[in-house]
């Protein structure tokens, strides 16, 4: 299974990041916490090259807690700052802007030097399709100043939000890149949602779903959805479809109703909190 999409508004939009670059002290980047690295767009690192830096790592709320503890670690000791989060439930969202001031303190006080007062830190929100850059801005501001939606993307142009006399947040568009190298890339983003379905094998996603599960979180398909663990992955998907009735034209078990159903209830956190890659893969 191949996993690649970038759309042309993709292209356009990186442009345009390339160019509002000039304007910013600090680039946030979104990432979903269930797969830190994997939703990390690359060409950001050399966007983003000597502005200062904070990762946020949404949808914490999904993630597994152990492992997002494990992530924080790794990217703090790259050098990054980084807060956990759950931008729906605003879990996380107290500390942004302690954050933002504590990773531009350099800036801020250079300006100080310069007598420079008042003068807003310029922040460039980014990151991947489905990230929820638009759901943080909007609880970050406390009121609706960015579209938002469950589909990737739903953000087609740039906006200013001024949130107060000390930040300033520009939203982008979410973009991926070109190529995944590795389509273990491809495959993470597609469960998360970050690739639109419409050009996805969902009966093939859902069977490399349930051989990470079995994998690394055993048991748990076994507890909801009452059934055996042994067998292909597809016998599996069989077993999910029986329990779940989903029966399909002459009364027959529709599998690939069953594996809509199956990544539904991961993305949505029915499973539990999952986290699909490791520190030590990165």
């Amino acid at each position: 299974m191949n996993f690649q999409w970038y759309p042309g508004h993709m292209t356009k939009a990186k442009r345009q990041m390339q160019e509002d670059i000039k304007l910013i002290d600090l680039v946030i980047e979104l990432v979903d916490a269930r797969i830190p690295q994997s939703s990390r767009n690359p060409d950001i690192d050399e966007l983003g090259r000597n502005k200062f830096r904070l990762i946020l790592m949404n949808k914490a709320d999904l993630a597994d807690k152990r492992r997002t503890d494990e992530w924080s670690s790794f990217f703090k000791n790259k050098g990054y700052f980084v807060v956990s989060l759950d931008a729906r439930s605003k879990v996380g969202m107290k500390t942004i802007t302690d954050q933002i001031m504590e990773s531009c303190r350099e800036k801020i006080e250079r300006d100080r030097k310069r007598g420079i007062k008042n003068r807003p830190v310029r922040a460039m929100v980014v990151g991947i399709p489905n990230v929820g850059k638009s759901t943080f801005i909007n609880s970050y501001a406390g009121k609706a100043c960015a579209k938002t939606g469950n589909k990737p993307g739903v953000t087609k142009g740039k906006q200013w939000i001024r949130l107060s006399k000390d930040v300033e947040l520009l939203d982008t568009p979410g973009i991926l890149w070109p190529k995944f190298e590795d389509q273990m890339v491809g495959l993470r983003l597609a469960l998360i949602g970050s690739i639109k379905d419409e050009i996805l094998n969902t009966d093939e996603l859902a069977v490399e779903l349930i051989r990470f599960l079995r994998a690394s979180y055993p048991g748990i398909l076994a507890e909801r959805y009452e059934i055996e663990e042994e067998g292909a992955e597809s016998e599996l998907l069989m077993r999910i479809a029986e329990n779940r009735k989903c029966i399909g034209k002459g009364g027959e078990l529709d599998y690939s109703k069953a594996a809509a159903l199956l990544i539904e209830e991961f993305r949505s956190g029915k499973l539990g909190r999952i986290t699909l890659e490791r520190p030590e893969m990165a």
